[in-house]
């Protein structure tokens, strides 16, 4: 591979900051520790930047603590398993002292019961007597007291525990979002697009419904990548991740396939209607003309092409893509930018359009 000047100039820029932030911190020059250096430099991920901001507002410095924190938090391939489970841990714990709670107000329903029931032969066996009576009275009068009190309490503390469950549930769903999503293009990403699929084809199964697959894929993106640079390549993927999100709506589910590839679900949707949304995405697509960021130099326009394929009966997650990425080949194959579609049984042969 050619590393173009400008992406090795750039790199090594950043590689010079992290170690220079390293050195004037006396960190140790561990692997993680550059790591996080190296992405805060480039300023691509901006949750770590923020964090590094906050400790380095806080203290002045980053501690091995908090480096270790940060790049547990943010750049740990595991992270994501982690969170997820330790969030279920809590949730789980926080669920148990509730049913502990519950079975304690349930103790105290039972006992005042028991004390109502005393009372109930103790009138019985007072009669008339109106001092036993008064006696008796005010002795359940102190037992309903008691009983609002531990009322009020379980009630606040049940409370304060719906809360606790409500915001774990929302931080596990965060967690599961970001573990779905792709981090550069903000596409959900493959493992996402694979239960996605599955799920989809057992609907469109179970309803007889359409169901499209259209696979896009950059052309010539290696080469855009060797002669510009990976920082530039990223960028390219980015704009073409947006043209994606601009042009699909509703149930429609994109996501990034992998590489320059990306793909979108159209439930409810022909082939010829899915080959209209991947038309657009390939206007949008050649419509914007790419800038180098650090002198506004115009580095021309990218182009995608695109395959659509439609769930045929007795069709596999595994069969329908093939199928899709074949009259992808297709397109790549008739010379590109330009897209390929599967014909509906009735209808001519595949065109190219």
């Amino acid at each position: 591979m050619v590393v173009s000047p400008d992406d090795f100039e750039r790199s090594l820029a950043f590689a010079e900051i992290a170690i220079g932030q390293i050195k004037a911190l006396r960190q140790p020059a561990y692997p993680r520790n550059y790591e996080v250096w190296y992405n805060y430099a480039t300023g691509q991920n901006v949750h770590l930047n923020a964090a590094v901001n906050e400790a380095l507002a806080r203290s002045g410095g980053l501690c091995d603590k908090d480096l270790n924190r940060i790049y547990d938090d943010l750049l740990s391939p595991h992270r994501f398993t982690e969170t997820i489970d330790q969030l279920g841990v809590k949730v789980m714990n926080k669920i148990s002292q509730v049913l502990a709670m519950v079975q304690t107000a349930a103790g105290d329903a039972s006992q005042y019961s028991e004390s109502l029931a005393d009372a109930s032969s103790a009138i019985a066996r007072a009669g008339a007597d109106s001092d036993s009576l008064h006696v008796i009275v005010e002795s359940l009068v102190e037992s309903t007291r008691e009983m609002e009190a531990r009322n009020r309490t379980l009630q606040d503390r049940l409370n304060d525990s719906k809360r606790e469950i409500s915001q774990l549930k929302e931080n596990l769903e965060a967690a599961r979002t970001e573990s779905l999503t792709d981090p550069l293009t903000t596409l959900a990403n493959r493992k996402y697009f694979d239960m996605a699929l599955a799920r989809l084809m057992a609907d469109a199964k179970a309803s007889g419904e359409p169901l499209s697959l259209l696979i896009t894929d950059i052309d010539h993106f290696k080469k855009f990548n060797d002669t510009f640079g990976h920082l530039t390549g990223d960028q390219v993927l980015r704009l073409v991740a947006l043209a994606v999100k601009q042009n699909v709506k509703g149930q429609d589910i994109a996501a990034r396939y992998g590489g320059e590839e990306f793909v979108v679900l159209l439930p409810r949707t022909t082939a010829q209607h899915a080959a209209t949304v991947a038309e657009h995405i390939r206007r949008a697509v050649m419509g914007k003309e790419l800038m180098k960021r650090s002198t506004g130099e115009s580095l021309g326009r990218v182009t995608i092409s695109a395959g659509v394929a439609t769930m045929r009966l007795g069709d596999t997650a595994t069969s329908l893509i093939e199928r899709a990425d074949s009259y992808l080949y297709m397109a790549k194959h008739g010379g590109r930018n330009r897209v390929a579609v599967e014909p509906d049984p009735e209808l001519p042969p595949a065109r190219v359009a």
